[in-house]
């Protein structure tokens, strides 16, 4: 059996008007309970880009969130009064501060290139380019077989034609020098007994 891997087509990218609404219901889901649900940007992040970078993220922004809600459990009283406080304070509102930044720059970043693509492959079909194909996609040959061998096309030679050679054009006939000489000696001939006779008839008189 032989396959051939292609390409998964791109998804055509939510509106802009529903990514920022979404992008604003996260951001404020982290700033109104003051940084402690800031992992659920990420959370969102993750699940959209699916990338182990934004997994990784994930892991330690949680985990910032519970060390944070530790250090300020360690306050006896409802005001800050110890280091562990303040430092819980600081680390909470450090990481919803970070948190709301690369949330947003990477989820616009996100949707811009997956939009990019999509227009990419829209044009590409409606030129009626194939789609590509996957580097990652490997042909599979059984064993003892090979691919048909396609013979390459027989080329016929062209013909050359011989140059057209015009014929030669044939000179005009001539006559012949010996007649014109003869006849021009007979004209001479009667003149000169032309002459004779009138030389003769003018010495008569």
């Amino acid at each position: 059996m032989q396959g051939q891997g292609h390409a998964q087509p791109v998804q055509r990218p939510p509106h802009d008007a529903v990514l920022v609404l979404l992008r604003v219901v996260f951001v404020s889901m982290g700033v109104f309970s003051v940084g402690f649900l800031a992992w659920v940007m990420m959370l969102r992040l993750a699940t959209v880009t699916r990338r182990s970078a934004d997994y990784g993220l994930l892991v330690a922004v949680a985990a910032a969130d519970v060390l944070s809600i530790v250090l300020l459990a360690t306050e006896p009283g409802d005001d800050v009064h110890t280091v562990g406080g303040y430092l819980g304070i600081t680390l909470l509102f450090g990481v919803l501060l970070a948190t709301v930044v690369y949330y947003l720059a990477a989820d616009v970043r996100h949707f811009q290139r997956q939009r990019e693509a999509y227009a990419a492959q829209t044009a590409a079909q409606a030129y009626g380019y194939p789609h590509p194909a996957s580097p990652y996609a490997t042909t599979a040959t059984p064993l003892g077989t090979q691919p048909p061998h396609t013979p390459p096309p027989h080329t016929v030679p062209p013909v050359s034609r011989p140059p057209h050679v015009q014929p030669p054009i044939p000179a005009p006939p001539q006559r012949p020098a010996p007649a014109r000489i003869e006849q021009v000696r007979a004209e001479l001939d009667e003149l000169s007994d032309y002459l004779r006779k009138h030389d003769g008839g003018e010495g008569g008189r």
